[in-house]
């Protein structure tokens, strides 16, 4: 699969001019540098950390659908500045070292996460109840 897009690429005017042009216009400071190709939408890393907590005990089977619906719309989302996703989530905590507090399910459980604003990346730092939140520190974890 990749080796036939790699190919594809050759007949219009090849992999190594994209990856200069790339390289350009980040130099320029207009683009993240993410490899051939790259996309303005957040990359969640990772979901198994919100999938092994629903299914961790029956009593968080209800933060199920919760999770999975901010793992969408952070999917979807263009998040280059905390600001971005306080506009998205105007209940968000925004915390030293890049770090995010998300109320889910009605305030139910917390989620920390740290977020790579210049590449799009969050990362799942956390997530559980009140009381399991209560005994991180969630600008270091």
């Amino acid at each position: 699969m990749i080796y036939s897009t790699v190919d594809s690429l050759r007949g219009a005017g090849g992999v190594s001019e994209l990856i200069s042009s790339d390289y350009e216009q980040h130099e320029r400071g207009l683009i993240p540098k993410l490899g051939i190709g790259y996309s303005l939408a957040v990359r969640i890393i990772a979901k198994r950390t919100l999938r092994q907590f629903w299914e961790r005990d029956r009593r968080y089977a209800d933060a199920q659908r919760a999770l999975e619906d901010w793992h969408a719309q952070v999917s979807r989302a263009d998040w280059a500045t905390p600001a971005d996703v306080k506009a998205h989530y105007g209940d968000a905590s925004i915390l030293k070292g890049s770090r995010v507090v998300f109320n889910i399910n009605g305030n139910k459980y917390r989620l920390i996460v740290k977020i790579n604003y210049p590449y799009r990346v969050v990362y799942v730092r956390f997530v559980g109840t009140h009381a399991e939140y209560d005994k991180v520190d969630a600008e270091t974890i």
